[in-house]
């Protein structure tokens, strides 16, 4: 089994005549994802590669079914986007654009919680793979391989390099999901170490944090009271400067809240066996194994 997306997943691409949505688009329709529709205001009754375009989401889902969107929209027009799609009852949204406003994502939030059941992904983030069912944002799915371990991460290089050393050594993946390093996201470490705890095709997880926010110490909480599947962890900006943001928007450390050292203990006490350095994750989760 997987989370969030699996073969039935329909997708509807806000963004699909530029350049980065059509790209990855075509991609993730090669990989076998039911890519089924795009938009852009203006550009209905178009296709591209056989994909038709509708003006509107809602006139999307409509006439093809889909119930999941990714964005590729700039960043002015991304949070209309994301609301858009949550108000013609998408179950998922999947929000590829950087460099949104801070003030716009949490607008985009709150609507969100206040008024639609939407799971949002993101902003700024890589997507999502099922690998062999579904691929949703920008994965490289060569590197995948199915399987049961979720892999959750605020790092999409680290994604990408988690998942990598998982495959060498032959352990599968269920899900593996890029949350995004922005100030406000939307799903959150424990949303995602919820569904894997809840997901029968998972037995394991690999979590790959950073420094900045609480949400690795809130998922450490969760995992003590409720998880009973194998968590290995990894905090990256262990060497970072304190009180220098790194990298992400959302790495920002504030007096001793947010360090890789309070992260570290947090998720150790929770029983999260952690790692020094992303290369041993797939070897330290086989001895688990």
């Amino acid at each position: 089994m997987s989370i969030l997306i699996d073969k039935d997943t329909k997708v509807v691409v806000q963004g699909l005549t530029g350049r980065e949505g059509r790209f990855h688009a075509l991609r993730n329709k090669a990989y076998g994802t039911n890519v089924v529709a795009g938009t852009r205001p203006g550009k209905g009754g178009e296709e591209i590669q056989g994909i038709p375009i509708f003006d509107t989401v809602k006139e999307a889902m409509t006439e093809t079914g889909a119930n999941t969107s990714l964005v590729f929209v700039p960043p002015k027009f991304a949070g209309d986007a994301i609301l858009e799609a949550s108000e013609a009852g998408c179950e998922l949204v999947v929000c590829i654009t950087e460099g949104i406003p801070a003030k716009d994502e949490a607008n985009v939030y709150d609507t969100i919680k206040n008024n639609y059941a939407t799971k949002l992904l993101g902003p700024n983030c890589p997507g999502l793979i099922s690998p062999g069912k579904s691929n949703v944002g920008i994965m490289p799915h060569e590197i995948t391989k199915a399987g049961k371990t979720g892999v959750v991460s605020r790092s999409g290089t680290l994604t990408y390099q988690a998942v990598h050393e998982l495959t060498k050594l032959g352990i599968g993946q269920s899900t593996c999901v890029g949350l995004g390093g922005d100030p406000v996201p939307g799903l959150s470490f424990t949303d995602l170490l919820t569904l894997f705890e809840d997901d029968d095709g998972t037995d394991s997880v690999v979590m790959i944090g950073e420094i900045g926010g609480t949400s690795e110490e809130e998922a450490a909480e969760f995992i003590f009271s409720s998880m009973s599947k194998p968590v290995v962890g990894y905090i990256a900006g262990v060497t970072a400067p304190p009180e220098k943001k790194m990298g992400h928007a959302g790495a920002i450390i504030s007096g001793n809240k947010g360090t890789a050292k309070a992260k570290i203990e947090a998720l150790t006490k929770a029983g999260v066996t952690i790692v020094e350095d992303p290369t041993e994750i797939g070897i330290v989760l086989r001895s688990l194994l």
